[in-house]
């Protein structure tokens, strides 16, 4: 693990070399993009990101700016800055040529979509677990949020979590308070623009959606299906809500195994289904 420095912020990075012997050397880097506030790049570690390392891909895990181990910088969090800080890190981890397959998280996943529309000739593919990606989502996590940040502001809970020798939860407080309070990251997310019909048919990669059977972002997720060219599928994971990565790591790991290879362009022997679902 380091601290690499990138647009003026130092980025917690962790890369994880290509195992499999017969890796393809012109494989995209499959880059993984966490969610929000409590979230780090830890999250996909053991679930999928050793996986995919160990299947041939070479992979670059990040904290995003102000959470984990990075900087947290005043200002900086919206869509378009997350986008810069993703290409700035990559060109300073020396991978500003190579194509990326990105795999995002929740917020990960609308990070993931913008970079793919800012810039259609590096992303050259995309997983999307649990992606929001309607308004009413914006609305629903922006009251969360604002109510999370009352609630820390000032709060004792940090220090009581290290009385308690709950060391790691006291510092995920400590970073969401911080967060929440002291930057514009709420600010940021309620400027933030709503994806459109026209921006999904603009997407020239392949992609893949996985979501929980009981999660709400279902519909957000068969609304893009239906609009962008080349989703390969909608993974349905039965039982499951907003936790598909923590509480089904076999099948998704299948799932974004088995996309990865149809869509690098090393191994992909034919055009993916547009379209096609899977419950």
């Amino acid at each position: 693990m380091a601290l690499v420095p990138a647009d003026r912020v130092r980025f917690h990075v962790q890369r994880l070399p290509a195992t499999a012997q017969a890796a393809a050397a012109d494989r995209p880097v499959v880059v993984f993009l966490h969610g929000l506030v409590v979230d780090n790049l830890s999250s996909f570690y053991c679930p999928l990101a050793v996986p995919v390392a160990r299947a041939g891909h070479e992979v670059v895990l990040y904290d995003l700016r102000g959470h984990g181990r990075s900087d947290r910088p005043a200002t900086g969090y919206d869509s378009r800055s997350a986008v810069e800080d993703l290409f700035a890190l990559l060109g300073a981890l020396g991978l500003g040529q190579r194509p990326v397959h990105l795999v995002g998280n929740s917020y990960g996943g609308t990070l993931a979509l913008h970079a793919a529309l800012a810039r259609p000739g590096r992303v050259v593919g995309l997983t999307l677990l649990e992606p929001p990606l309607g308004g009413a989502w914006v609305e629903n996590m922006l009251d969360t949020l604002s109510a999370a940040a009352l609630s820390l502001e000032d709060s004792a809970v940090p220090a009581e979590l290290l009385t308690l020798r709950l060391r790691k939860a006291a510092n995920l407080t400590a970073i969401a308070d911080d967060l929440l309070n002291r930057t514009t990251l709420i600010d940021d997310i309620a400027a933030s623009r709503t994806f459109t019909p026209a921006d999904y048919a603009g997407l020239s990669c392949p992609v893949l959606i996985v979501c929980g059977e009981h999660s709400e972002l279902v519909p957000g997720a068969r609304e893009l299906a239906l609009h962008a060219p080349r989703v390969t599928a909608i993974e349905i994971l039965p039982g499951l809500g907003h936790d598909v990565l923590k509480e089904s790591s076999g099948a998704l790991r299948a799932a974004v195994l088995a996309h990865l290879d149809a869509a690098a362009p090393a191994t992909a022997a034919a055009r993916p289904r547009a379209g096609a679902l899977v419950t």
